[in-house]
């Protein structure tokens, strides 16, 4: 048979009270607090705090450099625009010059050549004028003549005799004037 042994110690439950909560001890737990509040307030005042001011220093100077830094690129591309709105403008009217000059000149040019043209032509029309007049000439000075022996002719035929010339001829030049 064996034989138990019995080993626990009997405790006081419920009798005690928890520790932080004893009104005991609250005067070391607020000398424990107050120590260790004084100490994480140095620590931060001299140690964290600093470090985070000079986190936020360094970004604020570096945010301040970088908006100056796009400030001043964008100073240099509006320049840039700036630059080439006035190069492009004066493309522009250079070439608005040289196609006035250019059109300007052809139609200089083509007013030259008309009159050169033109003068040709009044040539060629002077001497065909000159032509005309001696061929009507010639021609008129021919009719005279046919005009003279049509006459003589017809009147010899009616009348059976013939005219005198200077009568053919008179009535032949009055009948050429009118």
């Amino acid at each position: 048979m064996a034989t138990s042994t019995h080993t626990e110690v009997p405790s006081s439950h419920g009798k005690g009270v928890f520790p932080p909560f004893d009104p005991t001890t609250f005067p070391s737990q607020l000398v424990w607090l107050v120590l260790t509040f004084a100490i994480l307030y140095a620590l931060m005042a001299k140690v964290a705090l600093p470090r985070i001011g000079g986190i936020i220093e360094d970004r604020q100077k570096r945010a301040a450099d970088d908006v100056a830094a796009a400030g001043k690129l964008k100073a240099e591309s509006e320049a840039a625009v700036a630059a080439y709105e006035k190069a492009l403008a004066e493309a522009r009217a250079r070439a608005q010059v040289i196609a006035t000059e250019t059109r300007d000149k052809q139609a200089a040019e083509a007013e030259a050549s008309r009159k050169a043209l033109e003068d040709q032509l009044n040539v060629k029309l002077a001497d065909a004028e000159k032509t005309i007049a001696s061929t009507k000439q010639k021609a008129m000075a021919e009719v005279r003549g046919i005009a003279t022996d049509a006459a003589k002719a017809i009147v010899e035929r009616l009348t059976g005799k013939a005219p005198a010339d200077a009568a053919i001829s008179s009535a032949v030049d009055t009948a050429l004037k009118s």
